[in-house]
């Protein structure tokens, strides 16, 4: 993967900047993306995998492989399901490190405050943290 996790996000900032911060089309965009995130078994669909801090139910599930950690995720909101893709799409396939090490600037340069509200963005930022505990716990182990 010779993307970095910043080539992916500019990428992210530059299919939302089209959307020219139209409210209906950034929502709706957001959920298409979480129909494109593969389907997470439903055997990981519980408490274990859930991330604290989301209103709505969120699963994450990260798995080590050759260095690196794979991130699965689902949710039972759209929306949210749209938010943990991109986080999957940019921090899956990545080894601890970069993922502990990545400054998440995306949020703040599509302005996604402005259209998830407040109750989503706190969600987004525990989604955030909890991908980040993985990337430690990895880590780790790898020591």
């Amino acid at each position: 993967m010779s993307e970095t996790i910043n080539d992916i996000q500019n990428e992210i900032i530059e299919e939302f900047s089209m959307l020219d911060a139209d409210m209906e089309m950034t929502i709706e965009y957001i959920m298409e993306l979480g129909q494109q995130l593969p389907e997470m078994a439903e055997a990981l669909k519980n408490e274990d995998h859930i991330v604290k801090g989301c209103q709505s139910k969120v699963w994450l599930n990260a798995e080590a492989k050759d260095g690196k950690i794979y991130l699965e995720a689902d949710s039972n909101t759209a929306i949210t399901k749209g938010l943990v893709s991109i986080l999957v799409r940019i921090l899956s396939g990545r080894t601890p490190q970069e993922i502990v090490d990545a400054d998440l600037y995306f949020v703040d340069k599509i302005g996604l405050n402005r259209f998830i509200g407040t109750q989503r963005s706190n969600g987004l930022g525990a989604m955030m943290k909890q991908i980040k505990i993985y990337g430690l716990a990895y880590s780790a182990k790898a020591e």
